[in-house]
């Protein structure tokens, strides 16, 4: 398994004199790949410390008791939705712990000043669960052959699948992790993809770089956004031929197509390494 991941602060934030308020981290129990990234909330005074917990906290909670891959699939959706409210007590319990600690000058401060958003993901194919809380979202790569007529040369051809969308424009304001209930507004779900080959998460601030306008490929605007081939299997390319150095994926996020956006960017991959 090939992992790689990079957060890129935004340019407004870089403006305001604010730091990357994003955070990820990636874990490997197993021979599986455990994957959350978090993008903490703009404008509270401790989202950064917020999303490095919720990332320590998902990787915890998610790398234990993952089923094997020949488990049913009611087997995998019901530990990924048992583990979902874990990871959120558990949030919030190591915030109420540092809030307890480090009591702020002017009084109490509420969970409210680490709020963050979260998505997570774990990979063992040909399963991958999915967690989130929020505004982040999620992407399935797939390889299969590439068809008939295509000529004997044509090989594998791998595909990319946005099957947790970031919310439209005008959707109602996320939801944070130190929301009241969010563990029952969380989603969860498992997919079971014979051909999977990879998954990339973003922050919502990555949405322009990495998603296509349904015009692109001459579809109405109901089809919705569309991952973009030339990012995700691009990436996945990249990725496989250096052996998951990152810098490309920093330079991408770092790039003239990345400044559209003012908001940090952070994405976060796993893919099977096989040909």
């Amino acid at each position: 398994m090939i992992v790689a991941g990079a957060a890129v602060q935004g340019s407004a934030h870089l403006a305001r004199g604010q730091g990357c308020q994003d955070a990820f981290k990636a874990v490997g129990p197993d021979g599986a790949a455990v994957l959350a990234v978090a993008d903490g909330a703009g404008g509270r005074e401790r989202s950064a410390l917020g999303a490095h917990i919720a990332v320590d906290t998902a990787c915890r909670v998610l790398a234990e008791g993952i089923p094997r891959a020949e488990d049913a699939p009611e087997v995998w959706t019901g530990w990924i939705a048992a583990a979902g409210a874990r990871v959120v007590g558990d949030y919030l319990r190591a915030v109420g712990g540092v809030l307890s600690a480090v009591p702020a000058a002017g009084g109490p401060v509420d969970a409210g000043a680490l709020a963050s958003t979260l998505v997570a993901a774990v990979l063992r194919p040909p399963w991958v669960a999915f967690l989130s809380v929020g505004d982040c979202f999620g992407t399935v790569l797939t390889r299969e052959p590439a068809g008939a007529g295509a000529g004997p040369d044509a090989g594998v051809r791998e595909r990319c699948h946005l099957v947790l969308p970031p919310p439209v424009p005008g959707a109602p304001d996320p939801v944070f992790l130190s929301s009241p209930g969010a563990a029952l507004r969380s989603r969860s779900f498992a997919l079971w993809e014979p051909d999977l080959s990879g998954v990339v998460l973003a922050t919502d601030g990555c949405a322009s770089l990495t998603l296509d306008h349904p015009s692109v490929r001459e579809l109405p605007p109901t089809a919705g956004l569309l991952p973009s081939e030339r990012f995700f299997c691009g990436l996945a390319a990249t990725l496989r031929a250096n052996g998951g150095d990152a810098e490309p994926l920093h330079a991408l996020l770092s790039g003239p197509g990345a400044a559209r956006t003012g908001d940090d960017l952070t994405v976060l991959c796993a893919f099977t390494d096989g040909g």
